[in-house]
């Protein structure tokens, strides 16, 4: 695995110089795509953790992370690059969306399907779990930052 620490969630598919609000590859908002560089260690590791936490919670909802050192060690061992910071359920994800077409036994790696998603191919899992990760960071972006944009925006004095 590579020693270098990943500066950036991009991952090399932004969808924001296309319009999107919510870049479809790294789950960013456009503004925080726009401003990454400019921004401070607190302010990224804001973003960091967001986006950890909704990507946390989609994978909870799908499988079980039940030996994080040896899901770790897969990870280092073929090379697939993931911030150690973050939870185990984040790392799996970095090993499904990297392996997905090649993993034979998921409980190799430490991980185990729940028992509803345990009959779907890998590949179909990992478009799934994509897609739900992109409306949870579309419906934070709603609920949370939109309408504080919106005010900004209007004048207030009446």
């Amino acid at each position: 695995m590579s020693t270098q620490r990943i500066k950036t969630p991009c991952i090399g598919l932004c969808s924001t110089v296309y319009g999107d609000i919510v870049c479809r590859g790294c789950k960013r908002f456009h503004h925080e795509v726009v401003n990454w560089n400019a921004y401070d260690e607190e302010e990224k590791r804001a973003v960091w953790r967001r986006l950890e936490i909704l990507l946390a919670q989609v994978m909870a909802a799908k499988l079980e992370v039940f030996d994080a050192p040896l899901l770790r060690q897969q990870l280092e061992s073929r090379r697939i690059r993931f911030v150690i910071e973050q939870s185990p359920y984040c790392w799996a994800y970095q090993l499904i969306a990297r392996g997905a077409r090649v993993i034979q036994q998921l409980e190799a790696y430490g991980v185990a399907l729940l028992p509803e998603f345990r009959d779907r191919p890998l590949p179909e899992l990992r478009d799934a779990i994509d897609q739900e990760f992109f409306l949870l960071s579309e419906a934070h972006y709603e609920r949370y930052i939109a309408p504080r944009f919106l005010l900004e925006g209007m004048d207030l004095r009446v």
